[in-house]
């Protein structure tokens, strides 16, 4: 997301944010199925929200439903897209080129939702110099070498005990937005966007529901 799109969008709640893309990959399915119009009944019906929380979600963007009619849908796919900041590529930095990292470098989908890897960061002489679908790897310490004013992002797959280490890092060097894979939670300037995505927390709250059927 653009660093526009999201000065435009701090106002709106976090879970409402969290939800707009689920209603924007619903509607490009209704899309492929020939829709022209769809309503907030049933988007709500099919993804288990209420209506007038899918009413109030959409409310923050531009758009407004007509009654009996509903949305139309290809406008508003584009509004979404635009509000979400997905029609903005931003270029971002990973760093740690393991498992989690080698994985993101090699989804493809990261840049249909605005997001463009341009270069990753690692200290393991088996991946440094090396190229993964097109980004080069670079040794950690060539980072403040090469820093490019376009990048705003990182992006943290690195071990656990140097998640807060290369944060700081990060933000010395202008980084102003972090894409937090570990568990840690890293402290930073409350002015950088900090981002918490842990794999292990959602996967402790599946196993922990599986257990209680």
């Amino acid at each position: 997301m653009s660093l526009t799109n999201r000065k435009k969008n701090n106002q709106v709640p976090e879970p409402a944010l969290r939800r707009m893309p689920c209603y924007l990959a619903y509607l490009k399915l209704a899309q492929k199925e020939g829709l022209k119009h769809i309503s907030s009944t049933l988007i709500a019906r099919d993804m288990g929200v209420d209506p007038t929380q899918v009413t109030k979600d959409l409310s923050y963007t531009s758009i407004v439903g007509k009654t009996r009619v509903g949305y139309e849908v290809v406008p508003l796919i584009q509004v979404l897209e635009d509000f979400l900041g997905f029609t903005v590529v931003d270029e971002a930095y990973l760093f740690g080129v393991g498992s989690l990292g080698k994985a993101l470098l090699h989804d493809h989908g990261l840049k249909q939702f605005g997001l463009k890897v341009v270069a990753a960061f690692d200290v393991d002489p088996e991946v440094v110099g090396k190229t993964i679908e097109g980004v080069p790897i670079y040794h950690f310490e060539e980072l403040a070498t090469m820093r490019a004013e376009t990048v705003k992002i990182g992006i943290l797959t690195v071990p656990v005990d140097k998640a807060q280490e290369v944060a700081n890092r990060l933000v010395e060097v202008g980084i102003k937005a972090l894409w937090n894979f570990t568990p840690v939670r890293i402290k930073v300037d409350e002015r950088v966007v900090v981002q918490n995505t842990s794999l292990y927390a959602h996967l402790a709250v599946m196993f922990n529901r599986m257990k209680a059927d």
